[in-house]
């Protein structure tokens, strides 16, 4: 693929028209063509992939892109500017504050109303938008305040899968969790055993492949989301094993694969509700998430700041946590996947609730690209006045 694929501004470009193209076709008079196109399953149910080709996207696709996430995660983690561990755990109470607070504040609008079990939806961050619209608009932000977002989204996503494995799932299969887990581990022996041989000979390879869907496959069918394996895989490659599989991979993910992505998860058609009619739910969401992500994000994030401030290493303002905090606004995907399961049984509030992430996760998206171009063009004024500066 050409060079500019691996360009993060290619990426975002790419990802956001998509999305955008597909929140237009399933509103037009393609939409239900397309509903039907993307709930088709492939014929594979004798190896355990009966799969809509919804869920290969979401579940099959997307964890190249959250392997990646996680080898470079995994990078500033030992080497770059997360490996103190107090630095780290900045991020980590930040994603603490972006969960707690936008359920605390969703519980507040929707008491009383037999709704409550909704509170899970607005606690998600879309990692894949809020780092496109950080590279789109961001030119001449510090470095550490991506990391901080990188870090932040992630562990949000964890919180997000754990919730899901403990509020949503129901009979986990835990032999086949603790299988996955063992075929992890032989993931991580083999790709250790590539520092002795000095170089990636085909076999390790190859085992390597299928270590890698297998253990993929354990954790799609025991009822934890399938993305936690890329994840897993990431943390457990060599540093530069990971730097290779990222080298092969990162063209593939940036233009195919979060295209694809942010198409299949944008195309929702949005439900034709009055104003009237809405539900507590549907204002819980749309407070909750651009609001109680900001608020959380924020306030813990810059106590954290305080509290673990690095003597040798500069932090980030409390300008900048707030300008991560609105970026974590952006719940979309996960958020659209909690509201599906959260409200199976009341289709009137799911649609509703649909409706509600995409106004939330809209008003998140135009309020963060602001900021985060008025971040930029302020450190990029700055940087210009600094003594020594051509």
């Amino acid at each position: 693929m050409p060079a500019i694929v691996r360009s993060e501004r290619f990426s975002a470009v790419a990802l956001l028209t998509a999305a955008v193209l597909g929140l237009a076709a399933a509103n037009s008079p393609l939409g239900p063509g397309l509903e039907h196109l993307l709930a088709l399953h492939t014929p594979w149910s004798a190896v355990g992939l009966d799969l809509s080709i919804a869920h290969w996207v979401s579940d099959g696709l997307l964890v190249a892109f959250f392997l990646l996430i996680a080898i470079e995660l995994k990078h500033e983690l030992t080497i770059g500017q997360l490996s103190d561990p107090r630095t780290a755990i900045v991020p980590a109470i930040a994603a603490v504050g972006g969960v707690v607070v936008p359920a605390v504040l969703y519980l507040a609008v929707a008491q009383g109303t037999g709704l409550e079990h909704g509170w899970p939806i607005p606690t998600a961050t879309d990692i894949a938008f809020a780092l496109g619209i950080l590279a789109i608009f961001g030119r001449g932000l510090p470095s550490r305040l991506r990391v901080f977002l990188l870090a932040l989204a992630v562990l949000d996503d964890l919180i997000a899968i754990v919730i899901i494995a403990i509020v949503f799932a129901h009979g986990t299969d835990l032999g086949l969790l603790g299988l996955a887990v063992v075929a992890l581990a032989a993931f991580a022996v083999l790709a250790r055993s590539l520092r002795r041989v000095g170089r990636a000979r085909p076999a390790i390879v190859v085992g390597l492949v299928v270590l890698g869907v297998v253990t993929w496959w354990l954790v799609l069918h025991s009822g934890v989301h399938a993305t936690i394996a890329g994840v897993a895989l990431g943390l457990v490659l060599p540093r530069r094993a990971g730097h290779t599989v990222r080298h092969a991979v990162e063209p593939w993910s940036n233009g195919v694969v979060l295209p694809v992505f942010a198409f299949t998860s944008a195309a929702v058609a949005v439900p034709a509700v009055g104003f009237g009619a809405l539900s507590p739910a549907f204002w819980a969401i749309v407070l909750a998430l651009p609001v109680g992500k900001v608020v959380g994000i924020t306030l813990f994030g810059g106590v954290a700041t305080q509290v673990f401030r690095h003597p040798e290493r500069p932090t980030l303002s409390l300008s900048a946590v707030a300008t991560v905090g609105v970026l974590g606004g952006v719940g979309f995907t996960v958020s659209l996947l909690m509201n599906e399961l959260a409200f199976v049984r009341t289709p009137r509030v799911a649609d509703q609730g649909t409706l509600a992430v995409l106004v939330g996760s809209g008003v998140a998206m135009v309020a963060s690209a602001v900021v985060v171009a008025l971040g930029a063009r302020r450190a990029r004024s700055e940087r210009a006045a600094a003594p020594g500066a051509p």
